[in-house]
């Protein structure tokens, strides 16, 4: 008799770049690994939070004359906190060197974080910018991938809520930097229309950083966007797949009772066929089998 085949094994926390593809350089730890999985989903919103701080920290060191003492610790807390949690996480996997191999993206957030913190500001080198620049779209990077959790069915609420809070932040950074939008309603008109690729021309940005800022409100407003569509279409997706499973159930369920209620007949048909033709007794049919009648009596030769 064949062997059964044997089932496959569970998947590792990190299997590298062949087994398990890292999408944008960041890979989640698995599921079966429950400790390691809690605590990269507690280190989610701090890791927000500390890299939402660096977006004015980037403008402080573009605008001011002197450096900002406040830009270069927001990079350094960031910096820290990001590396903490990946070596946190890291920590509690199977290899953890395998999960650090196949999160690129965090490692090179971490380094540039940290190199922004210490390089000339913005304002007196171009490299520095660039530098800043760079890890300002590792950042972008890093927090729309993080909200790809609520890509879900009932996810659609908080990615409203989320691009309106994006709208408001966008909103306020042009009233901050672009002098054509005097009042927080043209802030909010301009990043609309930048998000939105839409233009109408009746209020662009006129100042190098309102201009490099825009480069980033098209980034996180296709990265919004998108998020937003691809959950109205996973819940239309889901919920058409839910009536259409409903569907096959209700059919299951029927066929079943008719099934049911035909195994039903055929005992009641059967009981019925045994108590009318009763079976011949044992003996009765072994001697009919041989071609005897035991009820004659023997006769001697």
């Amino acid at each position: 008799m064949p062997r059964p085949p044997s089932p496959p094994a569970p998947p590792s926390d990190s299997q590298g770049f062949v087994d398990r593809v890292a999408s944008w350089g960041l890979s989640p730890v698995a599921a079966d690994n429950p400790r390691a999985h809690r605590l990269e989903q507690a280190w989610r919103w701090p890791i927000m939070a500390v890299l939402v701080c660096t977006i004015p920290a980037f403008y402080a060191e573009l605008l001011q004359d002197r450096p900002s003492q406040l830009a270069d610790m927001a990079y350094l807390v960031a910096a820290m906190v990001v590396g903490s949690a990946l070596a946190h996480v890291s920590w509690y996997t199977r290899r953890p060197l395998a999960h650090l191999l196949a999160n690129p993206t965090d490692v090179m957030l971490v380094i540039g974080l940290l190199a922004a913190a210490f390089i000339p500001d913005s304002r007196s080198s171009t490299l520095a910018l660039g530098l800043r620049l760079l890890v300002a779209f590792l950042t972008l990077l890093r927090m729309v991938w993080a909200q790809q959790h609520l890509v879900t069915r009932g996810g659609v609420t908080y990615l409203l809520t989320v691009s309106l809070g994006v709208l408001l932040a966008c909103g306020l950074g042009f009233w901050w930097l672009e002098p054509t939008t005097p009042t927080l309603a043209d802030g909010m008109w301009l990043a609309f229309t930048t998000a939105a690729t839409v233009g109408y021309g009746d209020v662009v940005p006129t100042t190098a950083a309102s201009k490099i800022f825009s480069v980033f409100v098209v980034l996180l407003g296709f990265g919004v966007l998108t998020l937003v569509t691809a959950a109205i279409a996973t819940k239309w997706v889901e919920t058409e797949e839910r009536l259409i499973e409903r569907e096959i159930i209700h059919d299951m369920r029927h066929e079943m009772a008719l099934l049911r209620r035909e195994l039903a007949a055929l005992r009641a048909e059967v009981s019925h066929y045994v108590e009318n033709h009763p079976p011949p007794s044992r003996a009765n049919s072994q001697g009919q089998a041989v071609g005897l009648d035991l009820q004659q009596p023997v006769k001697n030769e």
